[in-house]
């Protein structure tokens, strides 16, 4: 099985870089995408195979926004947290299948001089109490754009980037805590030594030709379900957004 996540920066915007004809050959049985920055009823998408399709809407229009588009049939959907709180700008999409809990999550950006890291880390908070009570009954995949670079070695320029929005010590340090309950960082599972390899790069500087990035998109595996991994990885070359997809393969 291939499962695919990607922040697309605008659904629409990417569609009109050749998002349709990049899912189409993905051979992928689920694409999960964040920053749909759209309203219900504004996208009109249909990828042939992928019969079941679901997101989840921010209330402020054309912002935030995840959405996941499956082969598989789930046996059932859920939307947002159970932190009301944190449930209003379409971040999380829950998907159960028979072996797994699947989730879409986009973590809210903490901004420039952090004026919004408290709610980024309540909203981390409560991910982690809902992924740790999901993972009482099956194993969970939590897959997206997580906001944050975990080490040095994910980011191009960490030192200049200390204490930054996606590289605070109050980000690394809580979702160290999401780790630390026994979900793995499925791509340095396979490939903990690899610099240079990163899923974001801003817009600004050439930063994607010079590969200045960031790795802050992942899939995260529970303990219960590592033995079914069988590789993790950056599909760097795709465009048409700023972060480039990450893929996970599970037997």
């Amino acid at each position: 099985m291939r499962f695919i996540s990607w922040n697309v920066n605008g659904l629409r915007s990417c569609i009109a870089k050749g998002f349709m004809d990049f899912a189409s050959s993905s051979d992928a049985d689920i694409i999960a995408i964040q920053e749909v920055k759209a309203s219900e009823g504004a996208v009109d998408i249909s990828i042939p195979g992928y019969d079941h399709q679901y997101f989840s809407f921010a209330d402020k229009k054309g912002y935030s926004g995840t959405a996941v588009f499956s082969r598989l049939e789930p046996l059932s959907v859920s939307y947002g947290l159970p932190d009301d709180e944190y449930s209003h700008e379409g971040r999380v999409i829950t998907l159960e299948f028979e072996g797994f809990w699947f989730l879409t999550v986009y973590v809210p950006n903490s901004q420039s001089e952090l004026k919004r890291i408290g709610f980024r880390l309540g909203f981390d908070d409560s991910l982690r109490a809902y992924i740790t009570n999901l993972r009482k009954t099956k194993g969970v995949i939590a897959t997206g754009d997580f906001n944050v670079a975990k080490e040095p070695i994910d980011l191009k320029n960490p030192k200049q980037n200390e204490g930054h929005a996606g590289y605070s010590e109050e980000e690394r340090q809580s979702f160290r805590k999401l780790l630390d309950t026994g979900m793995i960082d499925s791509f340095r599972y396979f490939y903990p030594d690899l610099a240079g390899a990163y899923s974001w790069w801003s817009y600004m500087f050439h930063a994607r030709e010079k590969n200045a990035g960031w790795r802050i998109d992942y899939f995260l595996v529970s303990e219960e379900i590592k033995d079914r991994m069988k590789d993790a990885g950056i599909l760097s070359s795709v465009m048409g957004s700023d972060h480039a997809p990450v893929y996970l393969d599970l037997s």
